[in-house]
C-alpha cells in the first residue's frame, strides 16, 4: 500500500513540476538555513564540555564597587586558591591561571613570539581534561621552571611529539623543562593556550595580598557537594582575610565598607556558562554571547516555519487543479483516510528531496560558512550521530506539518459539489492562508528592521569619534626584547622620513596592558574620596602620537624633571574626583598593598574623554603616568609613506636585535578586531534575513497562484464587460497588500522592544530612528508587490474566451 502512494506521489509531482521545484526549493533552502544555523548554536552551546568534570567546576569571580565603578572580573587574588582549599570541605580542588604577557622562545638562533603562554599550577590536570600524549599529569606542573605544551608547539620547536625532557628558553635567559606534552586545546574550550609554565615558577603567585587581583581561579566541587554552599560562605571569608587589609591600607573594616555604598563579593561562575553568559574584565579569551544564540534559534524554527507554510499555500493553491481528482478518486471508491494517506505521501516525499538538497547543499556551503562565522564546522562522524536522525525527526515532523492542512483541505472535498464545478472554499474564506501569510510577512518585517538596526549600530562603531586617531599608527610588539635599545630604537624610528611620532608604552586604547588601582585624594587613603581608575604608564610623545585632545593644563616633557611625579586624567576622572579645577591637585597612589606605601602625584593636566573599553561600555577613568614601559612602540606615520616606512622601521629593528622576531600590527585593524565577532554576527543575521524573505516570497507566490486561479472566472467576465489590465492588477493586488499592512501592524512593535533591548548592550548605540520602521515597511510592501505582481498581470491578460469555455 505504502508503495502505491508512493509511485502515486512521484507520478503526480513529475505531471507538476513547476509547483514541486518551488516547494523543494523553498523547503531545501528551509532545511540548509537550519542545518547551518544548528551547526553554529551546537558549536556556542558545546563549549568546554569536553571536560568530564565540567559539571563541578567553578570560576571565581570578583565584583568590586569603589570610588563610583563597579565591575566584574574573572580574576582573584592570588591567596584564594590555598584558603578554599583549606577552609571549605566542599572543595576537591583548585587551579590558578595567570596570564603575564607575550613570551620570545628560541628556536635555534631566533626568539620567536607566543602569545598563548600562561601560568598555571600543578592541579591543572586533575581539574580540567587534558589528555596527555607524554608525561606525568600528577607531577607535570609542580616544579618550578617545568612547562607543558601542546603537541604543535613541541613539532614547532623540537620536530617531535615526544618532547618530555627537552629545555625551552624563554626570553633569552629562563630555562624551562618540558615535562608533558598534550593534545591541542580542543576548538570548543575557552582556554586556549598553547604552553603552560608551572606556577611555581613565579613569585607573585605566593603573594599573600588580598586586595591584588589577577589570577583566574577555578574550583573542583567534590561529587555531591552543593557549590551554593560554598558561595554563601564568601562573605565570612573575606570579612576574615580582606578585612584586615582593608582596615590597615584605607581605615575601614569589610562591614564599614560595605555601609559606605561600596562593596568586594565573589561569586562562582559555572565553566559551562563561561563562554556565553561572562563578559567580565581579564576573561582568558574572547566569548560569545547567548542573545545571538537565541536570536539564529529562533531564525531556524521561524525560517523552517515559513517554508512549511509555503508548502500549505502552494499546496491549496493546486487546489481547483486537483479538486476533479479528487472528486473522481471519491466517487470511485477512495476513502478520506486513503486520499489523506496519498496527500501526506506527497509530502514526504518533497520533503525527503528537499532534506538530501539540503544536506548537499549544507556541506558545499559549509566552507563559506566557517569563513563567515570563524568556526571550524564539517562532517564528521561525531557530527552525523546528531545530524542523521535529527535530519529524520524533521524530516517526518515537515511533512506533517506541511502536508497535514493539505490533505485534509483537499481531501474534505465533497464529490457533487467537486463535480459541478463548485470549489468548496474560496480565496475570501481562506483566512487561515491569509494568517499565514501574515504570519510570515510579520517575521520578515522583523527582520529587516532587525537587520536595519544591527547594520546601523556596527557601521557606527566603525565610524564613532573615539576621542584618539587610530588611523595610520603602526603598533611594534614586544619591544621590550631590545632591552637597552628600546629608547635607541624609538628615537631611531622617529628620525626617519614620514614618521610623524612615536610613543614607547604598552598601554593604549585598543589593547595591550590594562591596570586598574584606587586613587586617594588624601594621603590618610581616605576612600569616600577615592576612585577606581585605569592607571596607565607612557612617555612624553603619548598623547600627541595618538592624536588624544587635551582639554586643559599641559602634556608631559621630557624638559621637567618634576613630571615624574606627575599626573594626566581624563574628563571622567575629574568628575568622579569632584574637582572643577583639578590642575596642581595631589593624587595619592597605592604602591604596595602589605605596606600602604603611597606616591604622590600632582595633577598637571586633563585629557577629552577617548574610548579605551568596549564601546558596550562606559569611559571609566583613566590616568596617565610618566614612566617607562617598553611593551611596545607605537608609531604615526604619513599615509603617503605607509609602506616604505614600515620596511625602513623593520630594517632598524632587524640591526638592532637580528634574532628576534618582528612582530607588528596596525592600530585600526587592532580596533576592528575587537568588534569582529559582532561584525560577524550581524554579517550572518544579514544572510540568514535574506533567505527568510526569498522563502517568504515564494509563500505569497504560492497565494497571489491560488487568488488567481480562484477568480479565474470572474476576471474573464470583468475582462468582458470593459474591465482593463491595470483596474484586475489592482485588484488582485491590493487584497495582498492588506495583508502586509497587518504583518507590519503586528510586526514593528514587536520588532521595536527587541531591538532596543539588543542596543541596551551598547553603552554607546545608535538611536531608533523613524525611518527604520518605514524603511522596513517600504520595503515589505515593495517586495510583495514585486513578487504578486507577476502573477496579478498573467492573470489580468488571459485570454477571457478560456476561462468562460465551461459556461
Amino acid at each position: 500500500m505504502i508503495k502505491n502512494y508512493l509511485k502515486t506521489a512521484i507520478r503526480v509531482l513529475k505531471k507538476n513540476k513547476g509547483f514541486t521545484l518551488i516547494n523543494i526549493l523553498g523547503l531545501a533552502m528551509g532545511l540548509a538555513t537550519c542545518m547551518l544555523i544548528v551547526f553554529y548554536v551546537n558549536d556556542e552551546l558545546g563549549y568546554d564540555q569536553f571536560n568530564l568534570k565540567a559539571d563541578r567546576i567553578f570560576r571565581v569571580d570578583d565584583e568590586i564597587k569603589f570610588g563610583g565603578n563597579e565591575n566584574t572580573y574573572a580574576v582573584s587574588p592570588a591567596p584564594l586558591a590555598d584558603a578554599l582549599k583549606r577552609d571549605y570541605p566542599e572543595v576537591e580542588d583548585v587551579v590558578r591561571f595567570r596570564m603575564n604577557g607575550n613570551f620570545q622562545i628560541k628556536k635555534g638562533n631566533q626568539n620567536l613570539h607566543e602569545n598563548h603562554v600562561v601560568y598555571a599550577d600543578g592541579s591543572l590536570f586533575n581539574i580540567f581534561t587534558l589528555p596527555l600524549i607524554e608525561g606525568d599529569a600528577k607531577t607535570a606542573l609542580l616544579q618550578p621552571h617545568t612547562a607543558a605544551i601542546t603537541e604543535t608547539i613541541a613539532k614547532k620547536y623540537f620536530n617531535t611529539l615526544y618532547a618530555v625532557g627537552k629545555t625551552l628558553v624563554i626570553n633569552d635567559t629562563a630555562l624551562y623543562k618540558v615535562s608533558a606534552v598534550l593534545k591541542d586545546m580542543p576548538q570548543q574550550s575557552h582556554i586556549r593556550f598553547d604552553i603552560f609554565l608551572s606556577m611555581a615558577s613565579l613569585p607573585e603567585s605566593r603573594n599573600n595580598a588580598w586586595l591584588s587581583n589577577n589570577f583566574n581561579t577555578y574550583v573542583l566541587v567534590k561529587n555531591n557537594a552543593n557549590p551554593q554552599d560554598i558561595e554563601k560562605g564568601l562573605p565570612k571569608m573575606l570579612e576574615k582575610y580582606v578585612g584586615p587589609e582593608m582596615q590597615r591600607m584605607i581605615h575601614q573594616n569589610y562591614s564599614d565598607f560595605e555601609r559606605s555604598g561600596n562593596y568586594f563579593k565573589m561569586k562562582l561562575m559555572p565553566l559551562k556558562k563561561i563562554h556565553l553568559y561572562s563578559n567580565a574584565v581579564a576573561e582568558l579569551g574572547a566569548n560569545g554571547n547567548i542573545q545571538y544564540v537565541y536570536i539564529f534559534t529562533a531564525i531556524a524554527i521561524f525560517i523552517l516555519l515559513i517554508a512549511c507554510v509555503n508548502f500549505m499555500n502552494l499546496s491549496t493553491a493546486r487546489s481547483s487543479n486537483r479538486a476533479l481528482e479528487v472528486g473522481v478518486r471519491k466517487v470511485l471508491g477512495s476513502g478520506r483516510k486513503q486520499l489523506i494517506f496519498q496527500f501526506l505521501a506527497e509530502s514526504f516525499l518533497i520533503t525527503t528531496v528537499a532534506a538530501v538538497i539540503a544536506v548537499i547543499a549544507t556541506w558545499l556551503l559549509l566552507p563559506s560558512f566557517n569563513s563567515l562565522a570563524d568556526k571550524q564546522f564539517s562532517f564528521t562522524t561525531a557530527s552525523l550521530l546528531w545530524i542523521v536522525p535529527s535530519l529524520l525527526i524533521t524530516v517526518v515532523v515537515t511533512s506533517l506539518i506541511a502536508g497535514w492542512y493539505p490533505a485534509f483541505f483537499l481531501s474534505a472535498f465533497q464529490p457533487v459539489k467537486v463535480l459541478k464545478g463548485n470549489i468548496a472554499s474560496g480565496f475570501r474564506n481562506g483566512w487561515l492562508r491569509s494568517s499565514l501569510v501574515v504570519f510570515q510577512f510579520a517575521i520578515s518585517v522583523f527582520l529587516i528592521v532587525g537587520t536595519l538596526v544591527i547594520y546601523k549600530q556596527l557601521d557606527y562603531i566603525r565610524n564613532k569619534n573615539l576621542g584618539y586617531d587610530r588611523a595610520q599608527v603602526l603598533t611594534v610588539w614586544n619591544v621590550d626584547v631590545l632591552g637597552n635599545h628600546a629608547k635607541t630604537f624609538k628615537q631611531e624610528v622617529k628620525q626617519l622620513p614620514g614618521v610623524v611620532d612615536a610613543t614607547l608604552s604598552e598601554y593604549f586604547p585598543t589593547g595591550g596592558s590594562r591596570n586598574s588601582n584606587g586613587v586617594f585624594q588624601s594621603p590618610t587613603l581616605d576612600q569616600k574620596t577615592a576612585i577606581q581608575s585605569q592607571t596607565w604608564y607612557v612617555d612624553e610623545d603619548y598623547i600627541n602620537t595618538l592624536g588624544i585632545k587635551m582639554k586643559t593644563g599641559r602634556q608631559f616633557l621630557a624638559s621637567m624633571p618634576t613630571d615624574s611625579s606627575a599626573v594626566i586624567i581624563n574628563e571622567t576622572a575629574a568628575k568622579l574626583l569632584g574637582q572643577r579645577d583639578p590642575i596642581n591637585k595631589p593624587l595619592y597612589f597605592l604602591v604596595d598593598v602589605k605596606t600602604s606605601k603611597t606616591k604622590k602625584c600632582n595633577i598637571i593636566g586633563v585629557v577629552k574623554d577617548f574610548n579605551f573599553n568596549s564601546l558596550r561600555e562606559n569611559i571609566t577613568p583613566v590616568m596617565l603616568l610618566l614612566q617607562e614601559d617598553r611593551g611596545a612602540l607605537n608609531v604615526r606615520i604619513k599615509s603617503a609613506n605607509f609602506h616604505s616606512v614600515l620596511a625602513q622601521i623593520q630594517d632598524k629593528w632587524k640591526s638592532l636585535s637580528p634574532n628576534q622576531e618582528f612582530s607588528s600590527s596596525f592600530m585600526d585593524k587592532d580596533f576592528e578586531r575587537a568588534y569582529r565577532a559582532d561584525q560577524r554576527r550581524g554579517t550572518i543575521f544579514i544572510v540568514f534575513t535574506s533567505l527568510a524573505i526569498i522563502i517568504a516570497c515564494l509563500g505569497l507566490f504560492g497565494l497571489a497562484t491560488y487568488a488567481a486561479e480562484q477568480r479565474t472566472k470572474e476576471i474573464g467576465i470583468r475582462k468582458v464587460l470593459g474591465a482593463g489590465v491595470s483596474s484586475i492588477v489592482t485588484m488582485l493586488s491590493v487584497q495582498f497588500l492588506k495583508l502586509v499592512l497587518v504583518a507590519l501592524v503586528i510586526a514593528l512593535p514587536f520588532a521595536w522592544l527587541m531591538m532596543k533591548k539588543w542596543l541596551q548592550d551598547f553603552a554607546y548605540q545608535v538611536p531608533f530612528d523613524w525611518w527604520i520602521p518605514v524603511a522596513a515597511s517600504l520595503l515589505a510592501i515593495v517586495i510583495a508587490i514585486l513578487t504578486v505582481s507577476s502573477q496579478a498581470i498573467r492573470a489580468a491578460v488571459m485570454n477571457p474566451v478560456k476561462s468562460l469555455r465551461s459556461e
